[in-house]
């Protein structure tokens, strides 16, 4: 419990007919980047709004450090919402100013802050510019200091880039695994697969409004690996065991030939020792599926027909 930051306990949340979750139980080690996985309406804005005390769980617990979850726990807590939400003739200085002050730092701090993540996301030049004289770019990078400059234990990011540009995107990938570096933990909320392999420790997906899936992302994509192993060969291979199939054959510009086998329950070496009775063998790796192809597995609806 001691390196566990977040705790969720059986929480379940329920809308008159509607289940929006159902005995959710997740745990976010201290220094984490966690990813919170699934498709729309699976219930993973609910358990944001629970966790900020927006709502309540009509089940189960959540717990910060090892407490029940209570308001002292706010101004410990960052939040940047997939809904943006800034005052649009604000400018950018008093408006940062002002939330870092709701989230408890004393005007003087408030200000230094401010300037400090203004200069970090290469906004300096505008702090005096009204929120609504800013691109859609630069307002995003706004928002996201506003979660961030009261430097909270725990982050909450929901689809933190959407509506970024790659240069953009990238700083904020490196703000986010500074932050974890400085020991914020982080929850992270996206669609975009291909972020999750590249920032999260561990992740847990949620379908239906329940968590079917959670682990570290290593754990998690070596418990889907599959039967399919790709090898490249000096001159071509072709099977002489009748269970391994040839899925799919090219030749690389250096002229090795290149096979995606499934072994089909045959083990490495006996396939190894098959290919090393034909050819030189260049290169035998086993596919590993990404995040996003396991993704797509477990939520896909089944057809039963």
């Amino acid at each position: 419990m001691q390196n566990t930051l977040l705790q969720i306990k059986g929480v379940s949340k329920f809308y008159k007919d509607k289940v929006a979750l159902k005995n959710v139980s997740i745990e976010v080690p201290k220094g984490h980047i966690y990813g919170l996985l699934g498709p729309n309406g699976a219930g993973k804005t609910t358990l944001i709004r629970i966790i900020n005390q927006i709502t309540e769980a009509d089940e189960g617990s959540v717990l910060i450090n090892g407490e029940p979850l209570n308001q002292t726990h706010i101004k410990n807590i960052g939040y940047l919402p997939e809904e943006r939400g800034l005052y649009k003739k604000i400018k950018v200085i008093k408006q940062l100013e002002y939330f870092a002050q709701l989230r408890g730092l004393s005007s003087k701090d408030a200000t230094n802050k401010a300037n400090e993540w203004l200069q970090a996301m290469g906004l300096y030049d505008v702090r005096n510019k009204k929120i609504e004289e800013l691109s859609k770019g630069m307002q995003q990078k706004i928002q996201f200091i506003v979660s961030v400059i009261h430097s909270p234990s725990l982050l909450i990011l929901d689809e933190p880039f959407s509506g970024f540009d790659p240069v953009n995107a990238e700083l904020l990938t490196q703000k986010i695994l500074e932050l974890k570096a400085s020991g914020t933990t982080i929850l992270y909320s996206t669609h975009r697969m291909e972020s999750v392999e590249k920032l999260c420790d561990s992740l847990a997906l949620i379908n239906l409004s329940e968590k079917i899936l959670d682990g570290t992302v290593a754990e998690i994509k070596n418990k889907f690996k599959s039967d399919y192993f790709e090898l490249a060969t000096s001159t071509q291979y072709t099977p002489n065991i009748g269970a391994i199939e040839v899925m799919e054959r090219t030749m690389t510009d250096a002229g090795y030939s290149q096979v995606l086998l499934k072994l089909n329950g045959v083990s490495n070496n006996e396939c190894l020792q098959d290919v090393l009775n034909q050819t030189e063998l260049i290169h035998f790796s086993q596919r590993i599926p990404s995040i996003n192809d396991i993704f797509i597995q477990l939520v896909t609806p089944k057809n039963n027909d």
